[in-house]
C-alpha cells in the first residue's frame, strides 16, 4: 500500500466540533467486491497508489487514512423538503471519511452513501443499492463529460448483504460509494443553526466557509452577504449548465444543494430524451416541482432559504442585494453554457439569446434527442456538411431550423480542432436516458456482467474528450 506526496490530509469540518456532526461507526459488511474504481481522479488526491487491500481497508472498512479524521462523522443539517421544512434531517445514510487538499490547495471531501446507519437513519437501513451507486456513477460520469461541475463517483464496492426496497425489485444486492466533491456543506447546514437560533454556531460556520471555499472573501466587511453572493454566483451557473446539459437532477431540496455550487447526489435523476420542460424525473413529483424547466426556479427558491438562515447574523439589505445578482447571472450563465455545448464564441448578449432561443423553438417539435444537435452541429456550419448527409439530416428542414442555422452562422467557431477527434466520427452521439440506463443494470442484475456498464463508461469519457468541457474552476479536472 502507497499513499503519494499529493496526499494531503486536512480534516477541517471535524474540528467544528460536535456541534455540526456526530461521530459513527462504518458498517461491518459482510463481502467487498470493488466494481468502480475512478482512476482519473484518485491520483488528484495521492491515492492512486493503493493496492488491493488498501483500497478495502480504506473504502470498505473505512479504515482511517493517514493524519485525518480518526472516525467518521455523520453531518448535521436541516433542510425544505418539496418546500416543507424538515428539522429532523441530517447524513442517514452517509458520512464525511475524509477531507484533503488539492495541489491549488482547496479543500476536498471523501464522503460516503450507504455506509451504515447514523443517529440521523430515521428508521432506515444505512444502506445503498448496488443499482442506486451504478445510478450514481453513470450520472457523475456524463455530468462530468458535458462540463457541469459535479462530484465524482470515486468507488463503490458491492457488499453482500439483500436489501429490500418498495421501488425496485427485491431482494437486491447492496454497495458502498465513495464521492470526491469540493463541499458537502448544503444550504441546510446553515438553515440547521438558524432553526435553532445559534447565532455563535451560525458565525462559526460563515467563518469556515469562507475561510476554506471563499477565501478572497476574508476581508468582507458584511462577510454573510459576501458569501452569499458568491454562492448566488455558483449555483446559479450550476442551473445553467444543467439546463444546458439537459439534466433533470430530480430532488432540489435545500439538503442537496451546496456552498460551492456542485452538483451531487443522484437519485431519481434523468436526461431527457427529448426536449420538454415539463418533463420530471422523481415518480413522486406530482406537481412537476423540480421539472426541467423549473430546475432555475427551484435553485433561487432554495438560495432564499440560505438568505433567511444568514439573516439571523446579517442585515437584510445586504443580502436582498446578493440575491438579486441571481437572475441576470443566471441568463449569462446559460448562454455560456450554450455556447460551449455547441463550440462557439459569443457574438453579443443580443445574437447569443437568439441563438438559444431559437435552438428551443427547434427542438420542441424536431423530435430530436437532445444530445442529437450538439454532436452533429459542434461549431455550427462547420460541421453542417457532416450535419446534413448523417442519420438526422431529415429532421433538419423547416422554418423552425433555419432560423436557428441562421443563428448558428451568426457565431465563429472555436473549438474545430476537436471536429477530428474519434467521438466526431461516430454517426451517434452518446446518451444516457433511463432505459440505457436500465439496460446497464439487468446485464448486472440478472448475469452479473459489468461490460455494458463499462462500455458505457468508456463511451460517455471518449465524448468527454471530445467536448473538452472540463473547466479549471474549482482546480479539479483531468
Amino acid at each position: 500500500m502507497s499513499i503519494s506526496s499529493a496526499y494531503r490530509p486536512d480534516p477541517a469540518f471535524s474540528r467544528l466540533g460536535d456541534s455540526f456532526s456526530d461521530p459513527v461507526d462504518p458498517a461491518d459488511f459482510p463481502a467487498a467486491i470493488l466494481r468502480f474504481w475512478n482512476d482519473r481522479w484518485d491520483g488528484a488526491v495521492g491515492l492512486d497508489g493503493l493496492d488491493t487491500d488498501g483500497r478495502e481497508a480504506h473504502f470498505q472498512r473505512f479504515d482511517p487514512l493517514p493524519d485525518n479524521q480518526p472516525v467518521p462523522r455523520a453531518m448535521r443539517y436541516h433542510g425544505h423538503q418539496f418546500r416543507t421544512y424538515n428539522p429532523e434531517l441530517g447524513d442517514g445514510r452517509g458520512f464525511l471519511f475524509a477531507q484533503l487538499r488539492d495541489d491549488a490547495g482547496r479543500l476536498l471531501d471523501l464522503a460516503t452513501k450507504g455506509s451504515g446507519q447514523t443517529p440521523w437513519s430515521r428508521g432506515g437501513d444505512g444502506r445503498l443499492t448496488l443499482k442506486g451507486a451504478v445510478r450514481e456513477v453513470l450520472a457523475a460520469e456524463v455530468l462530468e463529460a458535458l462540463g457541469v461541475y459535479t462530484s465524482k463517483a470515486f468507488c463503490v464496492f458491492e457488499t453482500g448483504e439483500q436489501l429490500a426496497r418498495n421501488d425496485e425489485p427485491s431482494p437486491t444486492r447492496s454497495a458502498v460509494l465513495t464521492r470526491l466533491g469540493h463541499s458537502h456543506l448544503r444550504i441546510g447546514t446553515f438553515q440547521r443553526q438558524a432553526h435553532e437560533g445559534a447565532a455563535d454556531r451560525l458565525n462559526q460556520l460563515i467563518d469556515h466557509a469562507i475561510e476554506n471555499y471563499y477565501p478572497a472573501l476574508g476581508n468582507a466587511s458584511d462577510k454573510p452577504a459576501a458569501l452569499l453572493e458568491a454562492v448566488v454566483a455558483e449555483n446559479a451557473r450550476l442551473a445553467a449548465s444543467w439546463m444546458a446539459a439537459g439534466f433533470v437532477h430530480g430532488v432540489l431540496n435545500t439538503d442537496n444543494l451546496n456552498l460551492t455550487g456542485e452538483s451531487f447526489d443522484y437519485g431519481p435523476w434523468r436526461f431527457l430524451p427529448h426536449y420538454d420542460p415539463g418533463f420530471t424525473a422523481a415518480y413522486f413529483d406530482q406537481s412537476g416541482l423540480y421539472s426541467f424547466g423549473r430546475q432555475p426556479e427551484a435553485v433561487f427558491w432554495a438560495l432564499q432559504q440560505l438568505a433567511n438562515a444568514l439573516a439571523v447574523v446579517a442585515d437584510h439589505p445586504g443580502l436582498e442585494d446578493a440575491l438579486n445578482t441571481f437572475p441576470a447571472l443566471y441568463r449569462a450563465a446559460l448562454l455560456e453554457a450554450f455556447l460551449a455545448r455547441f463550440g462557439l464564441a459569443s457574438a453579443g448578449a443580443e445574437a447569443d439569446e437568439v441563438l438559444v432561443r431559437s435552438f428551443l423553438a427547434f427542438m420542441e417539435p424536431s423530435g430530436l434527442t437532445w444530445e442529437a444537435p450538439f454532436h452533429d452541429w459542434f461549431c455550427g456550419d462547420a460541421s453542417a456538411a457532416r450535419a446534413m448527409t448523417g442519420p438526422r439530416a431529415a429532421a433538419y428542414s423547416g422554418d423552425a431550423f433555419e432560423a436557428w442555422r441562421a443563428a448558428l452562422a451568426a457565431h465563429e467557431p472555436v473549438r474545430t480542432d476537436r471536429l477530428s477527434h474519434a467521438s466526431f466520427q461516430r454517426s451517434d452521439p452518446v446518451t444516457l436516458v433511463i432505459d440505457e440506463v436500465e439496460a446497464c443494470w439487468a446485464a448486472i442484475a440478472e448475469r452479473d456482467d459489468w461490460s455494458q456498464f463499462n462500455r458505457k463508461i468508456e463511451d460517455i469519457r471518449l465524448a468527454g474528450k471530445g467536448f473538452d468541457l472540463g473547466r479549471d474552476r474549482v482546480g479539479f479536472r483531468p
